[in-house]
């Protein structure tokens, strides 16, 4: 019994170092991002290509970081739930993007 409640607050407990290198990761990202888009000296292709490379990555950081995307016994409702939100994601882009096509 003491011993489930000691691992049980190790395991919760504790300074929260994978969240901070999680932040660390996700600042760099975007100052890398940041640092390319005013610089001026890359071309526009290479330019959107690293912006949607970085984007990327910030992403999964974020779903492995601060989400717990591979700590969960589910996997399943966390699948439905990324689908969901890259569905809802497309849906948005898209219905913004018809919206200003057809307004002009």
């Amino acid at each position: 019994m003491m011993n489930e409640n000691v691992e049980q607050h190790n395991a919760h407990g504790g300074f929260p170092w994978k969240h901070v290198i999680g932040l660390i990761l996700s600042l760099a990202l975007t100052l890398i991002a940041l640092w390319i888009v005013v610089s001026y000296s890359f071309s526009t292709t290479f330019t959107l290509a690293s912006i949607i490379i970085l984007a990327i990555f910030q992403a999964l950081i974020q779903l492995l970081f601060f989400m717990h995307l591979n700590e969960s016994k589910s996997r399943v409702w966390q699948i439905i739930a990324i689908g969901f939100g890259f569905f809802t994601a497309a849906t948005v882009v898209v219905g913004s993007l018809w919206i200003m096509a057809y307004s002009l």
